[in-house]
């Protein structure tokens, strides 16, 4: 299995080919907490928080590590709840990206 803690994101140019569908089960074996998203080729969690500043902590992080990543997912945050989904735009699907950041992302909760 990839070990996704060990990598960084790279940029991916606008028009890349997004991952292909057994290198995303491939991937997604190591994130498995992770729902896959086939109708629009994205992954996705949600994250339950005793409270709204526990959540906004973990929002905060997740922010961290997109910052440093340079990969951002979409968030929806309400009092205790945040669901993350990442999906890379400029490849309109799924890129290696997209796993490591969700990776990096279970490592908070550990």
């Amino acid at each position: 299995m990839i070990d996704l803690l060990q990598q960084h994101c790279v940029p991916q140019v606008k028009g890349s080919p997004a991952l292909a569908n057994q290198e995303i089960a491939n991937l997604h074996t190591a994130v498995q907490a992770w729902q896959l998203l086939e109708i629009n080729q994205a992954i996705e969690r949600e994250f339950k928080f005793k409270n709204y500043y526990e959540t906004l902590a973990f929002v905060n992080a997740v922010a961290w590590i997109a910052h440093q990543q340079d990969h951002h997912p979409d968030m929806t945050v309400s009092y205790n709840r945040c669901r993350v989904r990442y999906r890379t735009h400029s490849v309109d699907g799924l890129s290696l990206n997209d796993f490591i950041c969700a990776a990096m992302i279970d490592a908070l909760i550990k």
